[in-house]
C-alpha cells in the first residue's frame, strides 16, 4: 500500500481540517470507549455522517476503541459493536486482547488495528497474535528507526508509527499513575497528565537543588517530519499524528506540512517547524526516533505550549518591549515572554526598527524582563489561512471526474462519469436529441454545464465528447442531469459491501481448582538473602509460600539466589523485562539457561519467545492489562498458567471478571507499590549525569536511591530495570487484604506479594502476616494494623476500595439496548 498520513480528530471541524488539507486517513474515538476520555463523544449519528464525509471524499476513518473492556461492560461492548459496524468504519483500533477476539468473532472481515496501548515494540508480539487477524500494529514510539527496520524485516503485516504530537513519558498500556493518584485510570482514557507536573528529586534522601527544573517527566512533543522519508524508505505504511484534544489548525498545520514531505518536498526543517510550533508544541524532539537521548528528551523547565523559539527581548521600555526576532513579528501573533517567570500576550501594534521590533502588546503592564527568551506561540494570520482550507470552497480538496458525453439525433444525451479509483456512473436525459431551431449545443456549452460542480465534492479532469453537430437539449435537462450523475457518483462512492454479523454468545469459563497461596516478588539478592535467613519463622507455613519471584536489575545474581532458594525446597522464578525491543533477547536467554521452575512474562513478544523456545512453565503478569475473561482466555490458551489480573481493577470489576473467568488461571497481588510510570526516559542519567545513553551516562542508578515527590506530597521511588529502563513505584503501598476471604471463597487461589526496598525485618513481617492472613490465623484488619507499623508512608487499599469508576465530566454517546 501507498504511505498513509493519519490524522486525529476530535470534532468534525477537525476532520474537515484533516480532510481538506491531505489527511489519507483519520481516527477518532468509539463513543463511550476511547483513550481520550477529556474529548466530546460523538453520537452514533455523527459518527455515520463523518465517516460518510470521510469516504466521500476518499478518506479512510479508523475508530479508536483503544481501551481495556471489564468484565461487566462486555454486553454493552456487544451492542455497540452491533450499532457502529453497520457504519463501515475501516479499521478499529483496539487496545484489549479480549476485544480484538470479540470483534474478529462478530466479524471476520473487519480490519483491526492494534493500538500503541497494546505495547507492541517487536516482531515477537505481532507473532503471537498473528490467529487475531490484526491487520496493523501501531508500534511504541519508543522504537527508533533501526529497530523499525529490524521488525520490519521480520514480518508482513502493516506498520504505523508515531510522527509529531505529545509523547507520554510512559510506554502506553504502561502508566498507572494517573490510577494511583486519582482513579483516572490512562487504559481507560482518563490520564490526569501526571508526568506534566512538578517534581522535586531526592537524592538518598537528600532534596537536590536543580534549579529552574521542576518538570522532570515531561518529554518534548515529537517532531519526526525530517525522519519521514527514512520510515517511508523502510516500507512504514502510516504516519500517525497525535492530538485528538488538540485544535483544527493544529490539525492542518500536520496534515499540510507531513503531506508535502510524503509526497516528496523538501523537509526544509526550520519553516515546517515554525508552522507547527505555532499551532502546538512543548518544544519539538525526535522523541526516540534516532533513539535514546537523556539530555535532550525532557528540558524540565515547562511543561504546556510554547510555541516557537524566535528571539529574545533586548530592552524593555515605559510602553513597549524591544525585540531581536529571527522572523517578521506583526500585529495579532502571540508571544510568550519565558524568564524568571513566563507570561504572553498578542501583539497590538509593532514597528520595524533595523533588525530589531518594537513591541506593543494588547495586554498593558506586563512583566516582562530583559534577556527573556521570546516564543511565538498563536499567529491569527497564519490560523485563518489554514481555515481556508475547510471554510472556502474554493481552497477545499475536491475528486476529479473524466466524463464522456455522448449524443445521436433522436436518442437521449448519454454521459458516463469516471472517478480516479475506477468507479463508473452512467446518466441520461429523459428528452432525445432533436435538430437545433436556433441555437444548437456544441461540446465547449456541454463542457461547461457538466464541469458546473462548485456544490459537490467533485472538479471536471477529463472531458470527451462524441455529439451529433446541429442539435438540440433544453438546459434544464443538462442541470437535472450533472445533478443525477453528482447523487450516483456520491452513492457509488459510499457503497460497501453488505455482511452479516456473526452471533456471539458471552459464557462463563470453565473454573479450575488451585492450591491457595502466596507468590513472593522479591527485587535484590540482600531481600533473597534476608528471607533465608529467618526462614524457620516461615516453617510452619511453607506449604502456602506457592513461589519465590525474583525481579533484579542485575542478572548476574539470579543463578546463586536460586540456588539458596531451591535449597529449601522452594518454587522459584524470574521475572522478564516489561518491554521486548528487537535483539533484546539477552534477558531472555539469561533466565533459560538459570532453568527457574517458573517464569513471570511481562509483554506479549517475550511470551513469543520464551513459549518457542523453551518449556519452563509461564504465569503472566499485571502489564498484560487483562480485564476481562476474553482477554483471559486468550493468554492461557497462549500457555500462561495464571495471569495476574490488571491493576486498573477496583473491587467490583475484579470480583466481576472472576465470577465470570476462570479464578484458577487468575493471580491477584495483596501488597505492592503501584508501578506508575515505565518508561524509556531514565531520570538517573536525565539529572545526575551529563550522558545520553547508558554508555556514557556513568550509571547513577547503581550507586544512589532517587525518589521524585510530587505537589500532593507523595513520594515515588525510581528503580531502573536491566535495559536501564526506569519505573516509577507509589511509595505508598497498597493492600488487597481486605477481599481475601471473598476471593478465596469465588475460587482465586494465587496471591501475590511484591516487594520495593524492604530490608529483611520489613520484608519478613509483611510476609509472615500475609501467610497468616491466608491461614485463617488474622483477620483483615489485624493485618492492616500490623503492616502499617512498618509502613513508612501509610498504607492503603488504592484502587480497589473504589467502588465506582472514573467519570468524565462530558457529553456522552447513547448505546441503544
Amino acid at each position: 500500500m501507498e504511505s498513509e498520513l493519519l490524522l486525529p480528530v476530535g470534532n468534525m471541524e477537525m476532520c474537515l481540517a484533516a480532510v481538506h488539507h491531505g489527511a489519507d486517513a483519520i481516527y477518532v474515538g468509539v463513543p463511550l470507549f476511547n483513550a481520550r476520555g477529556r474529548s466530546q463523544d460523538l453520537s452514533l449519528e455523527e459518527l455515520r455522517e463523518m465517516i460518510e464525509l470521510c469516504h466521500l471524499y476518499g478518506v479512510k476513518v479508523n475508530l479508536a476503541f483503544n481501551v481495556v473492556i471489564y468484565q461487566e461492560e462486555l454486553p454493552q461492548v456487544v451492542e455497540l459493536l452491533r450499532q457502529i459496524l453497520p457504519l463501515h468504519p475501516d479499521a478499529f483500533i483496539v487496545q484489549d486482547l479480549g476485544l480484538a477476539k470479540l470483534i474478529r468473532q462478530m466479524a471476520p472481515h473487519q480490519r483491526i488495528h492494534a493500538s500503541t496501548q497494546m505495547t507492541v515494540t517487536n516482531s515477537d508480539a505481532i507473532k503471537l497474535l498473528d490467529d487475531l487477524g490484526i491487520n496493523r500494529f501501531v508500534l511504541g514510539r519508543e522504537n527508533s528507526i533501526d529497530e523499525i527496520k529490524l521488525i520490519r524485516e521480520k514480518t508482513d503485516k502493516e506498520l504505523e508509527v508515531f510522527v509529531h504530537g505529545a509523547l507520554c513519558v510512559a510506554y502506553s498500556g504502561q502508566c498507572f499513575t494517573s490510577e494511583s493518584l486519582g482513579g483516572r485510570s490512562a487504559n481507560r482514557g482518563q490520564c490526569a497528565q501526571s508526568c506534566r507536573l512538578e517534581y522535586e528529586l531526592f537524592v538518598d534522601d537528600v532534596k537536590k537543588d536543580l534549579g529552574s527544573r521542576k518538570y522532570l517527566v515531561s518529554p518534548k512533543d515529537l517532531m519526526g517530519i525530517d525522519e519521514v522519508p527514512t520510515l517511508k524508505a523502510l516500507g512504514v505504511n502510516s504516519f500517525k499524528v497525535e492530538g485528538r484534544l488538540k485544535t483544527p489548525e493544529y490539525v492542518a498545520a500536520a496534515a499540510r506540512n507531513y503531506r508535502e514531505v510524503l509526497d516528496g518536498a523538501p523537509v526544509n526543517l526550520e519553516a515546517r517547524a515554525r508552522d507547527l510550533a505555532t499551532t502546538y508544541s512543548r518544544g519539538f524532539f525526535s522523541g526516540w526516533l534516532r533513539g535514546v537521548d537523556h539530555q535532550q528528551l525532557v528540558d524540565g523547565t515547562y511543561s504546556a505550549h510554547r510555541g516557537h523559539p524566535v528571539g529574545k527581548v533586548i530592552e524593555v521600555r515605559k510602553r513597549t518591549l524591544v525585540v531581536a526576532s529571527s522572523v517578521e513579528l506583526k500585529a495579532g501573533q502571540g508571544l510568550l515572554f519565558a524568564g524568571t517567570q513566563e507570561n504572553g500576550s498578542k501583539i497590538f501594534a509593532v514597528t520595524r526598527q533595523g533588525a530589531h521590533y518594537e513591541v506593543e502588546l494588547l495586554q498593558k503592564n506586563l512583566p516582562v524582563e530583559k534577556g527573556a527568551k521570546v516564543f511565538l506561540n498563536s499567529d491569527e494570520a497564519f490560523f485563518l489561512e489554514l481555515q481556508k482550507g475547510w471554510r472556502s470552497r474554493q481552497h477545499q480538496k475536491r475528486i476529479p471526474l473524466k466524463l464522456l458525453v455522448q449524443g445521436m439525433f433522436n436518442e437521449p444525451l448519454l454521459v458516463k462519469a469516471m472517478d480516479s479509483e475506477g468507479r463508473e456512473v452512467y446518466a441520461q436525459t429523459i428528452s432525445f436529441l432533436t435538430p437545433a431551431r436556433g441555437r444548437a449545443i456544441t461540446e465547449e456549452f456541454l463542457k461547461d454545464e457538466l464541469s458546473a460542480l462548485s456544490t459537490s465534492v467533485y472538479e471536471l479532469e477529463r472531458f470527451e465528447c462524441f455529439i451529433q453537430e446541429g442539435l438540440f437539449l433544453n438546459h434544464r435537462e443538462l442541470k437535472e442531469l450533472r445533478r443525477e450523475l453528482v447523487e450516483k457518483m456520491n452513492l457509488a462512492r459510499l457503497e460497501r459491501p453488505h455482511r452479516d454479523l456473526v452471533p456471539v454468545t458471552l459464557a462463563p469459563m470453565v473454573s479450575h481448582a488451585g492450591t491457595s497461596g502466596l507468590n513472593l516478588l522479591l527485587r535484590s539478592k540482600s531481600q533473597v538473602d534476608g528471607l533465608v535467613r529467618d526462614f524457620t519463622q516461615l516453617a510452619p507455613y511453607r506449604s502456602l509460600l506457592k513461589s519465590v519471584i525474583l525481579d533484579f536489575e542485575f542478572g548476574k545474581d539470579y543463578a546463586p539466589s536460586l540456588a539458596i532458594l531451591k535449597s529449601l525446597g522452594l518454587t522459584t522464578g524470574i521475572a522478564t523485562t516489561r518491554i521486548l525491543k528487537p535483539a533484546e533477547y539477552y534477558n531472555l536467554n539469561t533466565i533459560i539457561r538459570c532453568a527457574p521452575d517458573l517464569i513471570l512474562v511481562r509483554n506479549l513478544g517475550a511470551l513469543e519467545y520464551l513459549r518457542t523456545k523453551c518449556t519452563i512453565p509461564l504465569i503472566g503478569d499485571f502489564s498484560l492489562n487483562v480485564t476481562n475473561s476474553l482477554a483471559l482466555g486468550y493468554l492461557t490458551d497462549k500457555g500462561l498458567g495464571t495471569v495476574n489480573l490488571s491493576y486498573d481493577l477496583n473491587q467490583d470489576q475484579l470480583l466481576d471478571l472472576v465470577r465470570m473467568g476462570d479464578p484458577g488461571q487468575m493471580e491477584v497481588t495483596l501488597h505492592q507499590y503501584m508501578p506508575e510510570f515505565h518508561m524509556e526516559h531514565c531520570v538517573f542519567a536525565a539529572f545526575l549525569s551529563t550522558g545520553s545513553t547508558f554508555r556514557d551516562c556513568g550509571k547513577p542508578c547503581e550507586k544512589h536511591e532517587v525518589k521524585l515527590k510530587d505537589p500532593y506530597g507523595n513520594f515515588h521511588f525510581l528503580k531502573a530495570d536491566q535495559e536501564c529502563r526506569n519505573t516509577f513505584f507509589k511509595a505508598t503501598p497498597q493492600s488487597a487484604g481486605f477481599l481475601v476471604k471473598e476471593l478465596t471463597q469465588l475460587g482465586v487461589s494465587a496471591f501475590r506479594l511484591e516487594a520495593l526496598n524492604e530490608g529483611a525485618d520489613e520484608l519478613n513481617l509483611k510476609l509472615l502476616t500475609y501467610l497468616r492472613l491466608l491461614n485463617h490465623e488474622l483477620t483483615p484488619e489485624a493485618a492492616l494494623s500490623a503492616l502499617k507499623v512498618v509502613e513508612t508512608y501509610g498504607l492503603g487499599a488504592g484502587q480497589l476500595a473504589r467502588s465506582d469508576t472514573y467519570k468524565d465530566r462530558k457529553k456522552g454517546a447513547q448505546v441503544k439496548t
